[in-house]
């Protein structure tokens, strides 16, 4: 599993995920009436993005180059030194730790390269996988907004998680078995 730079060839796996009822259930926005243009548009927006520095979206891509979900750091503020982390999965790289994975390279690449202080996300409560990857991952919970949201009919709590610069260096520091440690392709071998 790599990190990359989202391409066309993405826009097919991108709509299976955002035409997928059961990963749509957890999502804030629908997408399920999203067609490949809107695919293509938001590929071609992301390469933007990464010159203006407001969103990075990138692909996750097995070691055959398939896509498998995307993963983002919205809203960068360099300034203040935030982020929100944002993550999407094909159902077929779900339960294989890839989003694990993918999360520990973006929180390397937020607060390595990018010298973040923060990084933040908020998830409906009831998404339970989700809690579990953030937490997995040394996301810290920092609260609720109680029936914050009326979405399909109901009001939804969202549970609010972050981490710190420290709290990253403590996780993924060079003793913690989980570190990470840039592989071949991103070495540029």
């Amino acid at each position: 599993m790599f990190l990359r730079q989202l391409k066309e060839k993405d826009a097919e796996g991108m709509l299976e995920w955002m035409h997928d009822p059961d990963i749509q259930k957890n999502f804030r926005f629908s997408t399920a009436d999203k067609k490949k243009e809107d695919a293509l548009k938001f590929i071609q927006k992301a390469e933007t993005a990464l010159v203006d520095g407001k969103s990075i979206h990138l692909a996750i891509a097995d070691d055959d180059d398939e896509y498998l979900g995307t993963i983002s750091l919205k809203n960068l503020d360099l300034e203040s030194g935030n982020a929100e982390y944002a993550i999407s999965l094909r159902k077929k790289a779900q339960g294989r730790g890839i989003g694990t994975e993918a999360t520990k390279e973006l929180l390397a690449l937020a607060f390595n390269r990018f010298h973040l202080e923060r990084v933040y996300l908020n998830v409906l409560a009831e998404n339970e996988k989700a809690v579990r990857l953030y937490q997995k991952c040394g996301f810290v919970y920092e609260g609720a907004f109680r029936k914050h949201l009326f979405l399909r009919g109901e009001y939804k709590t969202l549970y609010w998680y972050g981490m710190l610069r420290e709290e990253y260096l403590k996780i993924y520091s060079e003793n913690s078995p989980d570190c990470h440690r840039p592989n071949e392709r991103e070495r540029g071998e």
